[in-house]
């Protein structure tokens, strides 16, 4: 069985990254054969869209459990569709995070524990609201659920939703309408991405 852990080294003794997709290093460990290898994470310094593609770069692997920090809603979503447990909220050093794994300390998170683009502000030593320079397009999670980044380009403005503003709602419609306006969000950071990749394409 593999497991995925962000980390800040490519050996056991490096630290747990709080961020997953802008983490940059993933230790693939496989908890049978203590065997393990460290993955340079590609799309640490993605300008958007980099929860979802390191989420598809693990899927890819194989792994079945994601350990980390901190995950967002589109990098939470791609992993629980592909069937891949996550659990947040660990730290310490990866070989201490990897026999805890194997006691049975962990439990798989049911939702996302920070809002969307948390990893453009925050630092390895999670150092919440820093001025980010990154270039997403965060449009906010939609209604019932915050007000999201903001349309402005520069990270460091944002007000991030929190938490609990993507925790699952006692009313189903509510609920509903909150998936739809996740889904919307997702449509257009992947309609972003594929304009991305074709401007790209043309300078080559």
């Amino acid at each position: 069985m593999k497991i995925a852990i962000s980390s800040t080294g490519t050996n056991l003794d490096a630290e747990v990254d709080p961020r997953f997709g802008r983490c940059q290093f993933f230790i693939i460990a496989d908890v049978e054969t203590n065997g393990f290898e460290g993955v340079d994470n590609t799309s640490s310094s993605a300008g958007s869209g980099a929860g979802i593609s390191a989420a598809q770069m693990i899927v890819s692997k194989g792994v079945e459990a994601v350990l980390t920090g901190n995950c967002g809603p589109n990098a939470h979503q791609v992993l629980s569709s592909a069937g891949v447990k996550i659990v947040t909220g660990v730290s310490g050093k990866i070989k201490d995070v990897i026999a805890e794994y194997k006691l049975g300390t962990y439990s798989a998170a049911q939702q996302p524990n920070v809002a969307d683009h948390y990893g453009m502000n925050a630092g390895i030593s999670g150092g919440g609201m820093g001025g980010g320079c990154g270039m997403g397009r965060g449009k906010g999670i939609g209604r019932g659920m915050g007000r999201g980044m903001g349309k402005s380009m520069g990270m460091g403005g944002g007000v991030a939703p929190p938490t609990s503003a993507i925790s699952q709602s006692s009313n189903p419609q509510q609920e509903i309408e909150m998936l739809k306006d996740q889904s919307q969000v997702l449509a257009k950071q992947l309609e972003e991405i594929q304009k991305r990749i074709e401007e790209l394409g043309k300078k080559k």
